[in-house]
């Protein structure tokens, strides 16, 4: 069903619209000039527009024009009459006009039928959008790389939960690979063919945030040129999966909670609120029981969201999976940088076994990458992260937190650059900062006392 805007000057006909489109279930809002529709158009967002072409001032081809620039996913239906059919016509064939339809005795159903494959049309796009975007993660529980209990038991709840439309909150340290278990309930749920939608919501301040989730209609804020669809509107039929969700403001926990109690949106800006079909699964790495008791998190919210719980093991608990994930990177990797790695040596396997792994599976591949890119033979030699920094404060001849100490009596170190070294020094900073907040961009920006701007600015720039 849609959001249907009908636009005409005759009474009549927007009242036998009006009824015939809300009996198929269809919400709609009726106006009677050009003037009022733009008017519309401005503060909501709707599927279709239904409009007359010739009205009194403006008329529909300029309703068509403003649709078009200020909501340009919107379909726009124009009801021609015999003496405006051509200017109709042109419209459709320019592009802008997705149908027309000439006013005669079975209005109704043409235009019902028009609206029918305009909504066909708009799913089928989304639909395909979808497939593409989540085409590599179709297998998503074969994504899950363990053979442990704790892995078992793990693919067992998502196949169980996965059938169920309740909300599921994923708890785990960062790097347990909390968004492909999120993914996995996706696929494996009756909404699978629908998008999956991610977002983290301590990557973005409290303001943007709530347009990126809602949506915002022209005029909103300063660079709000037209209308946008939030993330819960593009994952219609689908899941939205909300990471880091202990970071999302008290303010932003209240608008999410009406979200989920009344499962409609209303775009920042805008007047009229969209009824949404979602499934909400959340994550977090934090404790929310504490700062449930801490009030830092609302109650309600935390009862609503944690309808049913998912926990996600750290790769210390399940060390008998290292070795398939190390297998599994390496296969992903080697290709991928031209290397011809047939095998792990033994004790490089050894030690990525025994090692605690603070940073889990996200740390385990980003050190295997790594490795693959510096290995140059047949058999694969891994340096831990740990050793790894050791050895680079070492042969820099630096202290062991990386940095070069200048003082009396104190030498540069052979075939030190400047620009390069504080190059390093930055980038060494930011991954520093965003390993202790979490990978929370704005937390990471607070620890490092630049702003978030800045903090992006960096981040592009060393290419993180």
């Amino acid at each position: 069903m849609g959001n249907i805007l009908v636009c005409d000057d005759e009474r009549s006909i927007c009242e036998m619209l009006d009824i015939a489109l809300r009996r198929d279930g269809h919400k709609v809002e009726t106006v009677k000039s050009g003037d009022e529709a733009k008017r519309k158009l401005d503060g909501a967002l709707y599927d279709v527009v239904v409009t007359d072409i010739k009205m009194p001032n403006t008329d529909g081809i300029e309703v068509l024009r403003h649709a078009h620039q200020v909501s340009p996913e919107s379909a726009v239906i124009l009801i021609t009459a015999v003496d405006d059919y051509g200017a109709a016509v042109e419209a459709v064939k320019a592009g802008g006009a997705t149908d027309y339809i000439r006013k005669s005795p079975g209005l109704v159903d043409e235009i019902k039928l028009a609206i029918n494959r305009a909504l066909e049309k708009m799913t089928l796009s989304r639909q395909n959008f979808a497939f593409k975007r989540d085409a590599a993660t179709r297998n998503s529980l074969d994504n899950i790389v363990g053979v442990s209990s704790a892995m078992e038991q793990l693919k067992q709840t998502i196949r169980t939960v996965a059938s169920t439309q309740s909300t599921v909150l994923i708890y785990g340290e960062s790097g347990t690979g909390k968004e492909l278990v999120a993914r996995a309930v996706h696929v494996c749920s009756p909404r699978a063919t629908d998008p999956f939608v991610s977002i983290n919501c301590g990557a973005f301040p409290e303001t943007l945030l709530e347009s990126e989730l809602f949506g915002y209609v022209k005029g909103a804020f300063t660079g709000a040129n037209q209308n946008k669809r939030g993330l819960f509107e593009v994952a219609t039929q689908g899941t939205i999966f909300l990471d880091e969700i202990s970071e999302m403001s008290l303010t932003m926990q209240v608008k999410l909670l009406r979200v989920l109690q009344e499962r409609c949106v209303r775009p920042v800006g805008g007047t009229t609120e969209i009824a949404i079909d979602v499934r909400v699964i959340a994550a977090t790495n934090r404790d929310l029981d504490k700062q449930v008791a801490e009030n830092t998190f609302r109650e309600d919210l935390y009862y609503r969201l944690s309808v049913i719980p998912i926990s996600v093991p750290p790769l210390r608990q399940r060390r008998e999976d290292v070795p398939l994930l190390v297998n599994h990177f390496l296969k992903k990797y080697a290709p991928a940088a031209g290397r011809n790695i047939l095998r792990v040596h033994v004790q490089s396997l050894e030690s990525l076994c025994g090692y605690d792994w603070p940073g889990n599976v996200r740390q385990l591949e980003n050190t295997i990458e790594r490795a693959v890119a510096l290995e140059t033979g047949e058999e694969l030699h891994v340096e831990l992260p740990v050793e790894r920094s050791k050895a680079k404060a070492a042969a820099a001849g630096v202290g062991t937190n990386g940095m070069f100490h200048a003082g009396n009596g104190s030498t540069l170190p052979e075939g030190l650059e400047m620009e390069k070294y504080v190059a390093d020094v930055e980038r060494s900073l930011l991954l520093t900062a965003l390993s202790q907040s979490n990978g929370v961009q704005t937390r990471a920006a607070d620890l490092l006392k630049i702003s978030y701007r800045s903090f992006r600015h960096l981040m592009k720039k060393y290419n993180l």
